[in-house]
């Protein structure tokens, strides 16, 4: 490590078997790059692990990635002709495109042991590139150019077998420990035939070696909700969450944003030490200190889409020296270099001018023809390859993974890693669920001391109906927007570790809805124990069971319905918005507010889809039927003389107790369904 790295503690202490490795820095016309790793002296010995297999394709120990005329378009459909009576004519009539050149003609190459930083302004194309040769381009760009993995040719499945790819926001369940975090990667991450001991080693070891020992047993924390560990282990716990299948190319998204100095040296230590141990490590970083920029192997300046320079930093000063424009004495040569090819205003044609002179420069030098070499080599092994000369380097890899499935784990393996985290973040919320059950405890006893010891008379009639109703509506809001952000909240953590292969989203909407099924049975049973019997309802202890059943029924179709709002919904605020002017449609045709029997017939279907209306007629029937006289206290007063009655006023039956139960499943059943879907589909618009 250099000067500015050896200050400090390494944060890299490994504990697996090592191999000792001696590279020369001397020019040389192997594959290994002149000048890698820099030393003072002539060589230097790197503790690199053996090779063991958690998880990536084929064995492959160290891993060349070169790259080769990689371009990148930004793309934008416009119309031709706007006038709406032109929609018959063809597509190729009305629609043409702006194309924006990204990238041009890009070249590079990075080597096993290295840490090679992408570096340029704002608008440089270093993200466009990072996304180009990770396979990851967004729509509306479209990219082209040849990306070889050792030489040979790369497929994305290739590619994603063999390389982590750490973004640059980090995404993490706030409730769990470090460790736990890490237990659960490890077992959805890691292929199904490594055994259970296996895992929880190498979750050991990672631990150690990325300085996690310490902040193993906190909790990673919720900004401006819980507390949990810093930035910069933040950082370093993303790093842990790709090496533990020991994958030997690396890609980082400016992993120092949003870290103080300090910070974001122990993370370049990281990736620093990482690249020792044999792997290919790349990442884009945004005008890194001069602490920083002394700990690169490699630098690849990007100026306008283009490669201003490639090499060592020893190499750029060099490099530009030669050119006229030396790094001056104490300063920081990153700042120097961006600077001189960042774009300024006014100045466009004197910055083009200069980005045009250091591009052209370094494609004629001895490192530019290099590299293009390289990049030439593999240029001619694709065309073999599509001539059908030679057969496809990957197309096995491809075979493989097309035949089988793209999860690691097993869906038993994957059910029970999700749910055991599921159950974990439900568990350790302790003070939510406490809420939960005051809330319900307090408009229990609210209810119960408002309506306390009902009589069967005519007033009694109408507060137990009201009573019973009061029930429906407190167990469908409560519990609506208990769940109404559990999805959406949660969105972009899944659409990530979906799309990363790490489990499907039938287990995840499966785990999510067991783990929190308990409180939703549990939450009316409280509720009803206590309200019943201070209301006066029918005593029969039959009654009451069947009064809790039904009241933990509507409470589940309700949790559905939310469950449907909160995979539909993109954000919290949105499923908030939308859920209440949704709910009261039903809430109003659930037989209280209006008569059922004088619904109107075009609005028919809004009751049917209503469980206010199943849930209040069955809880009537379940009240009402066998109570076979009411008092009549006061004269010239309506009063029913029977439950029957009362029934019949209100136009249910008892003999529909038994399809309303029904439909009410049904319900329970296609909310989950439909929620599902809509999860689903969200996963297909985020990839």
């Amino acid at each position: 490590m250099t000067a500015g790295a050896e200050e400090h503690e390494p944060l890299i202490s490994s504990s697996v078997d090592i191999q000792r490795v001696t590279y020369n820095n001397s020019p040389q016309d192997g594959s290994t790059p002149s000048g890698s790793p820099r030393t003072s002296g002539g060589e230097v010995t790197l503790a690199i692990p053996q090779s063991r297999n958690y998880g990536a394709i084929g064995g492959t120990e160290k891993v060349t990635y070169t790259w080769a005329d990689v371009n990148a378009f930004a793309t934008e459909s416009r119309s031709r002709n706007r006038k709406f009576w032109k929609f018959w004519r063809s597509s190729s009539d009305r629609m043409f495109q702006q194309r924006k050149q990204l990238l041009r003609n890009v070249n590079g190459a990075a080597y096993p042991g290295e840490l090679l930083a992408i570096m340029g302004s704002s608008g440089a194309g270093k993200t466009t590139l990072l996304n180009t040769l990770t396979f990851r381009t967004p729509s509306g760009v479209v990219s082209s150019g040849t990306r070889a993995l050792n030489g040979q040719p790369a497929t994305p499945e290739a590619l994603t077998a063999l390389s982590a790819y750490v973004q640059q926001q980090d995404l993490f369940i706030g409730t769990l420990t470090v460790r736990e975090h890490l237990i659960f990667q490890a077992l959805v991450r890691m292929d199904r035939h490594i055994p259970y001991a296996q895992r929880m080693r190498r979750v050991q070891e990672v631990i150690q070696e990325l300085a996690l020992s310490k902040c193993q047993n906190t909790v990673i924390g919720i900004p401006g909700r819980l507390k949990g560990i810093s930035g910069g282990e933040m950082k370093r716990l993303s790093f842990a969450s790709e090496v533990l299948t020991d994958p030997p190319l690396m890609f980082c998204d400016e992993p120092t944003s949003g870290l103080d100095s300090f910070m974001a040296q122990n993370v370049i230590q990281v990736l620093s030490g990482l690249a020792k141990k044999g792997k290919t490590v790349v990442c884009t970083i945004h005008q890194p200190s001069s602490e920083l920029y002394a700990m690169f192997d490699k630098l690849l300046i990007m100026a306008d889409g283009r490669v201003a320079f490639l090499g060592s930093p020893d190499q750029a000063s060099e490099f530009f020296e030669e050119l006229g424009a030396a790094c001056p004495a104490n300063y920081n040569p990153a700042d120097h270099y961006i600077q001189l090819l960042a774009g300024v205003p006014g100045r466009e044609d004197t910055t083009k001018h200069t980005i045009d002179t250091v591009c052209t420069a370094f494609a004629k030098s001895e490192m530019g023809c290099k590299i293009a070499s390289e990049a030439e080599n593999a240029l001619f092994l694709e065309r073999k390859i599509s001539g059908g000369w030679v057969e496809a380097p990957w197309a096995r890899v491809a075979a493989l993974r097309a035949r089988r499935s793209p999860y690691k784990a097993g869906w038993c393996a994957q059910f029970r890693a999700v749910l055991w985290r599921s159950w974990l973040s439900v568990t350790k919320e302790p003070m939510l669920i406490k809420v939960r059950f005051l809330q319900t405890i307090m408009v229990a006893i609210l209810i119960g001391v408002i309506y306390f010891g009902q009589h069967l008379d005519q007033d009694g009639v109408m507060n137990i109906n009201g009573a019973i109703f009061m029930f429906l509506t407190n167990m469908t809001f409560q519990n609506i927007f208990a769940v109404i952000n559990v999805f959406c909240s949660e969105l972009p953590i899944f659409i990530r570790e979906h799309h990363s292969g790490m489990y499907r989203a039938d287990v995840y909407f499966l785990s999510k809805t067991l783990a929190e099924a308990p409180v939703f049975a549990t939450i009316p049973l409280v509720f009803t124990t206590i309200a019943y019997y201070m209301i006066g309802l029918n005593p029969a202890p039959a009654r009451f069971f069947i009064a809790s059943g039904l009241a933990a029924l509507v409470t589940n179709v309700a949790t559905s319905f939310g469950y449907l709002i909160s995979c539909a919904s993109s954000s919290v605020s949105m499923a908030a918005s939308v859920g209440p002017p949704v709910i009261i449609p039903f809430m109003l045709f659930g037989g209280f507010f209006l008569n059922t029997g004088s619904v109107p017939p075009y609005l028919s279907w809004i009751s049917y889809l209503s469980w206010f209306r199943y849930g209040n007629e069955a809880l009537l029937v379940n009240q009402w039927v066998g109570i076979d006289s009411i008092d009549c206290t006061r004269e010239n007063y309506t009063c029913p003389a029977s439950g029957q009655v009362v029934l019949q006023t209100l136009s249910f039956s008892e003999k529909d107790f038994t399809m309303d139960i029904v439909n009410m499943v049904l319900l329970f059943i296609g909310f989950r369904f439909l929620a599902y879907l809509a999860l689903l589909l969200r996963t297909r618009r985020g990839k």
